[in-house]
C-alpha cells in the first residue's frame, strides 16, 4: 500500500514539474528581456499611489515615468546604475531593469518636474492648497 502511494506521488511530480516547463515556455514567449547600454537615455518609473498628486497632477494623467536619465554602468545582472540630477540625490542611484523604460534621447522632451519634493522612495505627495 505504501509502494502504491509512493508510485501516485512520483507521478504526481512528474506532472507538476511537466506543466510547470510548459507554463515557463508560454510565459517565455511574451517576456522581453531589456538590456541598456553605458550612455543610453531612460525613463524612471514613480511608485504608484492612488489618490496621490503627483507633479501637480492628479489622477491618470499624472506622470507614470520620470527623466531621460542616462545609464552610467552595469550593476549586476539586472540592475543599472543612473546619472540622478542633483535634486535626487538623496534617492539611491542603483535600479532594477523593471524600472526603466528606454528612450531615445532628444533635448526637446525633455520636462522639468520639482524633482527636490521626490522621496527616497520615489514617491510624491503634494500637500493641498
Amino acid at each position: 500500500m505504501i509502494e502504491v502511494t509512493n508510485a501516485k506521488v512520483t507521478v504526481a511530480k512528474e506532472k507538476l514539474k511537466e506543466a510547470r516547463t510548459r507554463q515557463k515556455s508560454y510565459a517565455d514567449k511574451h517576456r522581453r528581456s531589456l538590456e541598456f547600454q553605458p550612455g543610453d537615455h531612460v525613463f524612471l518609473k514613480v511608485s504608484l499611489a492612488r489618490r496621490v498628486r503627483r507633479f501637480g497632477i492628479k489622477g491618470k494623467l499624472s506622470p507614470r515615468f520620470i527623466g531621460p536619465f542616462e545609464i552610467l554602468d552595469r550593476v549586476g545582472e539586472v540592475s543599472y546604475r543612473l546619472a540622478l540630477p542633483p535634486q535626487l540625490s538623496h534617492v539611491h542611484d542603483v535600479f532594477h531593469v523593471s524600472l526603466l523604460r528606454g528612450y531615445k534621447y532628444h533635448p526637446l522632451h525633455v520636462i522639468s518636474y520639482p524633482l527636490d519634493q521626490i522621496r527616497t522612495d520615489l514617491s510624491y505627495v503634494e500637500e493641498p492648497e
